[in-house]
């Protein structure tokens, strides 16, 4: 009985039992993706416009990227208090929207509603905040691969929500909407103590290599399952046995990640892990030998190194620029010991450490990183949410294949964004964004594979543009906790996050459908006014309507591709350090 009692606490506190349930808390908690599916709901049982139900989306958009308070309570108290608050928002907000559609309340006006869906989907940002900070902490040597695919399972939430609706087989609309306000919230109660840091980088063994493989493997079988699932359902007219033999396959890959942990905690691979430190944590063993006051060391001396240390030495190989800087750092420490020189006290973090939200805000790399993700993704949502337009105006009769589409490309691109950037850093020690602004290229062709609007170019696009707009995701995160490290990175991600409805604002709100509206106001004047529709929103037909605009995002693309290669230049030093010994 002891036994089996150690072995399940030393299930509960495996990282990688900890990994699987964020991903499970990742695999519902992005309800936002559903808001296509719960608007026409809410429009029919509200009698909304089209306008109005423009305006609850961008509630929607705003509560899905606004998420200082979660980074803030993330940072304040234990990760269990963010995930309650982010469960309880949602119950909350899109509970009472159910109670609104299924006419058990009384309508409240539209600026109710929108606060309503404004607090619902701000729940999701918690889920977020919560299983990124554990994870990120729990790998911090594989941190491109956690982000991504943690991302990548919020993305494919909505297609998972959407195939437990089907099992439902009810006609009555209002039930997704009690579904999205109570699944994520049962799981995230479920999980809410078990999704937590718990010393990760004391526990890196070479399995982690095999596990993150399988993980992948999972994934790649998962998109391509729910990609076959959703063309059938949408072409065939399927039973409801096929319908629930479908879903409970769904279930089984959702849970077979947990394998994992269970095989390493029985043959007992993580026990007793030997531990890997992080760059700050050799820096502070390094220094404490010299005899120099340990507490100084990280604050003074390391400082003084990367300011005297010729510039000529950051250009020799890893092996020769390391044993450089350990002569110019013990001269430093000697001399310090001696009082023969005086060690500046510097200001504030250096990059690749921890640094405030105050701290970031005025440096170069930070706002580098955010306007390239103003520009990049920002006009990958615009597609996103266009894409139902763009199609239209093309001639394709079925345009919930793109939205389809798009989501398993998105979900494809997150997954991996995060392998390829981590093999460009890890394996040779190359700047994190270099994969970022290989994604903004993609992006950009696919972009002007719009504009063109060639036959096929269409799935050409949405596959680019799904693809590079994923691999932001999980490229931005795990960069922003490498350059600005892991102390507040809830709070950091989270400010970056505003990023994307910025950026959808200035591309859609303003960009695309000015132009739109511009070129359908123009083909309109070319028809006799009594076959005109006053009532009747006027539409654009061909090329025409998303050509200009298109191009405008490729070249704003190559813009956040320029700032990201400015910042692989200005990191490069910062990565040399972090990547270079593990190559050496």
């Amino acid at each position: 009985m002891t036994h089996f009692r150690s072995k399940l606490a030393s299930f509960f506190t495996n990282r990688w039992f900890v990994f699987v349930a964020a991903m499970w808390v990742q695999s519902c908690g992005g309800v936002g993706y559903l808001f296509g599916s719960i608007s026409p709901s809410v429009k029919s049982s509200l009698n909304y416009n089209q306008r109005q139900v423009a305006a609850l989306g961008v509630a929607k958009d705003l509560g899905d990227s606004i998420g200082f308070l979660a980074g803030a309570i993330s940072e304040l108290a234990p990760l269990w208090v963010a995930m309650l608050v982010g469960a309880l928002q949602n119950l909350i907000g899109y509970g009472w929207v159910w109670l609104v559609v299924a006419g058990y309340v009384s309508t409240p006006p539209l600026w109710v509603m929108c606060i309503l869906i404004f607090i619902g989907n701000n729940g999701e940002t918690y889920f977020n905040t919560v299983a990124l900070v554990s994870c990120v902490q729990n790998f911090p040597k594989s941190r491109g691969p956690v982000v991504g695919i943690l991302k990548g399972f919020a993305g494919l939430s909505g297609a998972i929500l959407t195939q437990l609706y089907a099992l439902m087989h009810t006609d009555n609309h209002a039930t997704l909407v009690l579904m999205v306000a109570a699944v994520p919230t049962v799981v995230a109660l479920a999980m809410m103590f078990l999704v937590r840091p718990v010393g990760g980088h004391r526990q890196v063994r070479p399995t982690d290599n095999a596990s993150f493989i399988f993980v992948y493997c999972i994934c790649l079988v998962l998109a391509a399952y729910l990609m076959c699932v959703m063309l059938l359902e949408d072409l065939v007219d399927l039973s409801r046995i096929a319908v629930t033999i479908f879903t409970v396959i769904l279930g089984i890959l959702i849970l077979l990640p947990v394998a994992i942990p269970i095989f390493l905690t029985i043959s007992e691979v993580e026990v007793g892990g030997e531990r890997v430190p992080l760059l700050v944590e050799e820096g502070n063993a390094e220094a404490g030998k010299s005899g120099v006051k340990e507490a100084e060391t990280p604050e003074y001396i390391l400082s003084e190194v990367e300011e005297e240390k010729p510039k000529d030495v950051d250009l020799l190989p890893a092996s020769e620029r390391q044993r450089r800087i350990a002569q110019l750092q013990a001269k430093l420490f000697q001399a310090a010991a001696e009082g023969a020189v005086r060690v500046k006290r510097r200001r504030g973090p250096h990059r690749g450490e921890d640094f405030t939200l105050m701290q970031a805000l005025i440096k170069a790399d930070f706002w580098l990183l955010f306007f390239s993700l103003l520009l990049g993704a920002g006009s990958g949502l615009t597609v996103i949410d266009n894409l139902g337009q763009m199609s239209e105006s093309l001639g394709y009769d079925e345009v919930h294949i793109f939205v389809s589409m798009i989501s398993i490309w998105n979900f494809l691109g997150r997954i991996g964004g995060g392998y390829f950037s981590e093999v460009i850093t890890r394996d040779y020690a190359n700047p994190r964004p270099i994969a970022l602004a290989t994604a903004q290229i993609i992006m950009a062709i696919g972009h002007f594979f719009f504009a063109m609007a060639w036959p096929g170019t269409m799935y050409i696009g949405t596959l680019l543009i799904g693809l590079g707009y994923g691999a932001h995701w999980a490229i931005v995160p795990a960069a922003v906790s490498e350059l600005f490290g892991l102390k507040y990175f809830g709070t950091l991600y989270n400010f970056l996050t505003a990023a994307n409805p910025a950026g959808s604002l200035v591309f859609s709100g303003i960009i695309a459908s000015g132009i739109y509206d511009s070129e359908a106001a123009k083909q309109a004047k070319g028809h006799l006014a009594g076959l005109l529709d006053v009532d009747e929103p006027l539409k654009c037909k061909g090329q025409i309507c998303f050509f200009l605009s298109s191009l405008i995002m490729a070249g704003f693309c190559i813009v956040a591709t320029i700032l990201s290669i400015i910042l692989v230049i200005r990191t490069k030093v910062v990565y040399k350090n972090l990547y270079g010994k593990s190559r050496t």
